[in-house]
């Protein structure tokens, strides 16, 4: 997959793309139907999308919001056959844009898109002042085509990211999957801790979920992935998300226990996927209560991912 980061790049053959549009945070079914739909025989599947993401742009100093880092979507979209993944910096040129200069100097001059597919709800431009149907007439005028992809439904309401966030702060991690079309995964880097886990008999690969949306907090069933290093492979195992209160400690992070599993995963990248929430975060009256509350919830993960 060939990633670009401006729309003045000049790289031999990237242009007449057919092209999804949108910030795709945790690429789901909404986002795949989009995708889809900007499938062409004659054309290059592309995606535009922007990073930081616009609402990060627009207020850095807000709460967490992102599904997914920018790592987790390149991997996610690399694997639905996107071959041109337009990665842009929303950045104050961006902000500036007004609709029509966007079309004319980002979609028409810059990345000479052949196609480009929009959800019925997309905006764009300085202010949001564009919309799908300004995009398509603005396409008319300007010599390509514009596809307008109907929102799609699930369980009564629409799919989106924000109901996603929803059923992750709820502890609904299935209800979320039913979304995405995928279990809700946390990429990154396995980060050195404390080692309290290896010394209570449950090593951890500790990641950081810093700019994430935090799910809520406590014990998972999860499915691990290890993308690089020599135990590269998939295992099950039990998650503990939180702030950690047993030992006073207030940074969330992600700790994954995985079962089986024997190893050094110190700098590898892994990715986590949220298969079942098993219960809140507390605080033990002694490490024995908690190793014991360890092994069963590690028993229970081990049920629970028998079915997943």
């Amino acid at each position: 997959m060939q990633i670009l980061t401006h729309w003045t790049d000049e790289q031999t053959g990237t242009r007449g793309a057919s092209v999804a549009m949108g910030n795709f945070d945790g690429v789901h079914l909404g986002h795949r139907s989009v995708i889809d739909l900007a499938r062409r025989p004659d054309a290059a599947l592309g995606i535009l999308t922007f990073e930081p993401h616009p609402r990060e742009y627009f207020a850095p100093d807000a709460p967490p919001f992102r599904l997914m880092n920018a790592e987790a979507r390149r991997n996610r979209l690399a694997r639905l056959g996107v071959e041109r993944l337009f990665e842009l910096p929303f950045d104050a040129t961006m902000a500036r844009f007004s609709a029509e200069a966007f079309v004319d100097q980002v979609l028409v001059q810059g990345l000479g898109i052949s196609h480009v597919v929009v959800g019925a709800d997309f905006c764009f431009g300085k202010g949001r002042a564009g919309n799908a149907q300004l995009l398509a007439d603005m396409g008319r005028a300007h010599g390509f085509d514009v596809t307008i992809a109907p929102l799609m439904q699930h369980g009564g309401g629409a799919v989106s990211s924000t109901a996603i966030r929803t059923a992750l702060s709820d502890g609904r991690p299935r209800d979320a999957a039913g979304m995405l079309g995928h279990w809700h995964r946390i990429e990154g880097a396995v980060l050195h801790g404390e080692k309290r886990g290896r010394q209570l008999g449950y090593p951890t690969a500790n990641m950081s979920i810093a700019g994430l949306h935090p799910p809520r907090f406590g014990v998972y069933a999860v499915k691990v992935t290890v993308l690089s290093g020599p135990h590269a492979g998939s295992y099950n195992g039990a998650a503990s998300m939180g702030v950690r209160p047993m030992f006073g400690e207030n940074l969330p992070n992600l700790e994954s226990y995985l079962f089986d599993f024997s190893g050094d995963l110190y700098g590898t990248h892994i990715s986590v996927a949220l298969v079942d929430y098993l219960r809140g975060e507390a605080k033990f009256g002694s490490l024995t209560a908690l190793t014991d509350q360890m092994a069963a919830d590690c028993a229970q993960a081990r049920e629970v991912l028998a079915d997943a």
